[in-house]
Parts: C-alpha cells; sequence; structure tokens
C-alpha cells in the first residue's frame, strides 16, 4: 500500500480485488445496515450542522474547503465552529482546540484549521459529543463538521461529499476490494457532490485547491527570501495524497525531490534535512507540526480551496438551507 494509504490495485479490477470480493460482501452488508440504523441513531444538537465528507480512502481537499465553508458563513452573518475527529491525535474523548494547541495531542487537521480559522474547534470521536462542547463553550450558531460522513450518529441538515479528480472512484468497490468506505449510490443521497480539480460525471460542482505564496516554517521566521520558481527544492509531506502537492510544486516551477511519508506523519528533524542546502517544502498541514525542528531555509505551502461562481452560489445555498432545515425540526414541521 502506498505511503497515503491508497493501494494501487485499488485503480483498476484486477485479480487481487476480484480475490478481496468476499470480504467486500461483507463489508457492504455491514454499511447497509449502518446505514438503515441511521435515522434511529442520529443525535440531533441544537444548531444546523453541515457535513463534509467522501466516501474514499485518500485526501480529497476536504478541510481547505471546511475553510472555506466556514468564511463564507461568517460572511452571511453566521457564528459558524467546526468539529472533526482529531485523527491521530492522542486525546480519548472530546476537547476544544486552540491555534497553539499541540497536535500530537489534537491532531494537525484540527490546530490547522484553529489557527487558519480563528473560530472555535472541537475534536471527538464522538460527533454529536463534540458538537454539543462546541455549542457549550463557545457562540456558535452552525457546525461544520470536517469529516464524519459515516458517522451517522450525528444528525445533520446538510451533507457535502468531496470527490478527488484525478482518482475519481478507484476501480468503484468497497474496501479492502476497492477504496471506497460506502457503496457509490450513497451519493445519491447527499445534498451537493464535488469535484476537487474539475467537474466530474454526476457532480454538482467544482472547486481547485490554489496555492498562496510560501512562508517560512514556524521558529524560522529569519530564513530570509523564500525559493523561486526554478529552483530545486525537498517537496516534503504526510498527508493523504502527497502527489497532489508535488504537482503543485512542480505546476508553480519548482524542481522537485519528492519525500512522500505517511498520512499525518509525527515529523521528527531528520525528516527535514538533506545532505545539500536547497529549501525544504512542506503542506500547510505538516507545518503544525514541524515548529521548532527545521533548518532555517524551510518553507510551507498555504493552499486554498476556490469553487467556481456556480459552485460557490450553490454552497451559499445550502448553508442557508441548513438553517431553514435546522429551524423546521425545531418546530417539527
Amino acid at each position: 500500500m502506498a505511503t497515503d494509504r491508497y493501494a494501487a490495485f485499488w485503480n483498476r479490477n484486477g485479480v487481487g480485488a476480484v480475490m478481496l470480493g468476499p470480504v467486500e460482501w461483507l463489508f457492504r452488508r455491514a454499511v447497509t445496515r449502518r446505514r438503515a440504523r441511521a435515522a434511529t441513531v442520529a443525535q440531533w444538537i441544537d444548531a444546523p450542522v453541515v457535513v463534509v465528507g467522501n466516501i474514499s480512502v485518500g485526501g480529497t481537499g476536504k478541510t481547505p474547503l471546511v475553510h472555506w465553508l466556514v468564511e463564507t458563513a461568517a460572511g452571511m452573518g453566521f457564528s459558524p465552529g467546526i468539529i472533526l475527529r482529531g485523527h491521530r491525535g492522542r486525546v480519548r474523548g472530546v476537547m476544544p482546540v486552540s491555534a497553539d494547541g499541540d497536535p500530537r495531542l489534537v491532531g494537525d487537521e484540527a490546530v490547522l484549521l484553529a489557527r487558519r480559522t480563528g473560530r472555535p474547534v472541537v475534536i471527538g470521536a464522538d460527533r454529536p459529543a463534540a458538537g454539543r462542547t462546541l455549542l457549550n463553550t463557545a457562540a456558535v450558531d452552525l457546525v461544520i463538521s470536517d469529516d464524519g460522513l459515516q458517522h451517522y450518529a450525528l444528525g445533520r441538515d446538510v451533507e457535502i461529499a468531496v470527490i478527488d479528480a484525478g482518482r475519481v472512484h478507484g476501480n468503484g468497490r468497497c474496501l479492502p476490494a476497492g477504496p471506497l468506505r460506502e457503496p457509490m449510490d450513497r451519493l445519491e443521497e447527499v445534498d451537493l457532490v464535488l469535484g476537487n480539480g474539475q467537474w466530474i460525471n454526476g457532480c454538482g460542482g467544482m472547486f481547485e485547491i490554489v496555492p498562496e505564496p510560501l512562508r517560512a516554517l514556524p521558529g524560522t521566521e529569519k530564513a530570509g527570501d523564500p525559493p523561486t520558481p526554478g529552483c530545486a527544492v525537498h517537496a516534503v509531506a504526510g498527508i493523504g495524497n502527497p502527489e497532489r502537492f508535488f504537482a503543485t510544486l512542480k505546476a508553480m516551477g519548482f524542481l522537485v525531490h519528492a519525500h512522500p511519508l505517511g498520512d499525518h506523519h509525527a515529523f521528527r528533524p531528520d525528516d527535514l534535512r538533506f545532505e545539500d542546502d536547497a529549501p525544504v517544502i512542506v503542506t500547510e498541514k505538516d507545518a503544525v507540526k514541524c515548529r521548532g525542528m527545521a533548518p532555517t531555509n524551510s518553507w510551507y505551502l498555504p493552499v486554498a480551496a476556490r469553487p467556481d461562481t456556480e459552485t460557490a452560489v450553490r454552497l451559499g445555498e445550502l448553508l442557508g438551507l441548513a438553517r431553514r432545515r435546522f429551524l423546521n425540526r425545531g418546530t417539527g414541521s
């Protein structure tokens, strides 16, 4: 399996996938039963809930989209907050996350969102408990869940599913024969399917992940000028789809020496030190874990989600729809 936990044979319906067919059948049955129970197990919290997720393993660009949604919601007059699992963090339970939080405790994505948005963030595998904690500890009137499409314990007013245009659905099969966490017909139930990178057949919109200017890694602010296109750089990525990061740097004109690491990798100083003095560039998500351990000439690449005009309008409408559905369930109508 590749460093982003995406198996090469998931891209084709070959021998490996076929041999895993019986296990896939059992997985599908379990998923179907969980989905059938969703309405009976869902716990609703006292605010509109928007879930941004996917049906496949690996990175699809959800977190930048969550950031965009949070900022858009704030511009519409909401006071949004964020919940997420806190993947690879050590906290067992529910905990608010600050911008200076320790990613080893609460997870890298949680600290990134707290820093980038400046909005309240709470982590917890128990999503309803995380949502209630968010509402009890901050002035929030809209809850946006980063991931959690399959966490049916949390009632949701709007669901948005994200698909990576580079991989789409792989071989279209469920785990472990393919990359899908749920069958593709699950997408027929969500409010909007978005393609990350381009329009995809069956999607209702698309967005791009666009790079912003390089910034010095925390603790290396005296690094001088950032590298410019044409320079050779060491690109280090511990994210779900590192190839997307490397491709972005190449498109910016850098000569990339790629160093893919596992998703949510726990960085050590040696991960950022090489025999030459070429600049080091990491992802924005990895940057929160590299404070105080990077050599001077080290940088990170901030990115932002940019929906096309039609998609941006539709996403804004969905935020309003979430509020209306919340009010309707509050009145029982």
